[in-house]
């Protein structure tokens, strides 16, 4: 590998033209290369290079077949076609980035986990909210002790409902994995990320009460949920919630973070990109803004989480050290969203050694 990191995309959706987008503004970084069935979005890969030259596929089979052209790849196809795409990836030996969820069902996320353990190039998982700069600031707060012993965990998040896809592919469960895999895998490893520990029980209520209700695909109606409130209690005595509402347009902040402890309370809001600590031996609060810069959060849909994912990514590329966030990770947010989905479904708490874990 020369010393510019020649990146090819798979699957050039709303997310593939977001990371060449963030890779555009990274010395030493280019995208060469973009591959999708759907004529549309190579279109839309090809304007969004802005003249620079790009090799564009139908197949991305045919793209592997020239395997001294490019040196990482990126998986941005739909959620149900990560399992066959990866296996078919990993067999070119090149560095990959998985987007989330790693897969839709446990037994293809066990699978990958197990072909990437011998895989020569670094396998990143794209679970990118851990490097929004105000939640990497929380959680470097919290470890640095601003709050004593953690105890407790909310992460909310009211936002718009799922947008159209080609093929409209996130309507249904089957390919999605469900709303908190697709959604909320994102959550659930911020949990593990921020608390340290490994989820012991899964309990959540949810159901499907606006979104898509009107909608037919092939004369059927989608089944995704649009509302859950899903509580996970943690090996360490943790508790965390996450409430998601997926029918909310007008709500100022999108993403409230707040974690309590035995000195006090931190909290984190997005887009405001502000972080509250209150000690409990006071009532004043003191508030930080935490700066992005405006090209970084121009580049993406989540306050600059891609570009710094990248540049965490092709550290571990050049300097061949294991990924920060590994299949692993992935494997463990999946299984926690299917325990919620579970949990829903049979009215039940859903202990996580039902998954081995």
């Amino acid at each position: 590998m020369g010393e510019t990191i020649r990146y090819a995309i798979i699957g050039a959706g709303m997310m593939g033209n977001e990371h060449i987008r963030n890779i555009a503004i990274i010395d030493g970084a280019e995208v060469v290369a973009a591959a999708d069935p759907h004529e549309g979005s190579r279109d839309w890969a090809k304007l969004t290079m802005e003249g620079k030259p790009i090799e564009l596929y139908a197949d991305y089979r045919d793209l592997f077949a020239k395997p001294d052209s490019f040196d990482a790849l990126i998986i941005a196809t739909p959620n149900h076609t990560h399992k066959d795409v990866v296996e078919d990836a990993l067999a070119t030996g090149k560095h990959l980035l998985i987007e989330k969820p790693l897969c839709t069902t446990f037994d293809d996320c066990q699978w990958i986990e197990l072909a990437a353990s011998t895989h020569p190039g670094v396998v990143w998982m794209g679970l990118e909210y851990r490097w929004m700069p105000p939640v990497t600031r929380f959680v470097d707060e919290i470890r640095a002790g601003a709050v004593g012993d953690v105890k407790m965990l909310t992460i909310r998040e009211h936002r718009f409902p799922f947008l159209q896809k080609v093929g409209d592919w996130n309507r249904f469960n089957r390919n999605s994995g469900g709303t908190l895999v697709e959604k909320s895998c994102h959550f659930f490893d911020l949990m593990r990320h921020i608390i340290g520990s490994e989820p012991r029980r899964v309990m959540a209520s949810g159901g499907q009460d606006v979104n898509h209700l009107d909608e037919t695909y092939d004369g059927k109606t989608p089944d995704i949920m649009d509302n859950a409130f899903v509580i996970v209690e943690f090996d360490n005595g943790v508790r965390a919630c996450h409430e998601l509402c997926m029918f909310v347009t007008a709500l100022e902040q999108r993403e409230h973070l707040t974690v309590t402890g035995t000195k006090g309370a931190l909290e984190v809001t997005i887009p405001q990109s502000e972080l509250a600590h209150t000690l409990n031996t006071g009532n004043d609060t003191v508030r930080t803004h935490i700066e992005v810069d405006q090209k970084v959060l121009d580049a993406g849909h989540h306050h600059g989480a891609s570009y710094y994912q990248h540049l965490a990514f092709q550290d571990a590329i050049r300097s061949g050290t294991k990924p920060l966030v590994s299949v692993g990770d992935g494997l463990r947010s999946v299984a926690m969203g299917l325990a919620a989905h579970r949990s829903i479904e049979q009215g039940r708490i859903v202990d996580m050694s039902e998954f081995g874990l």
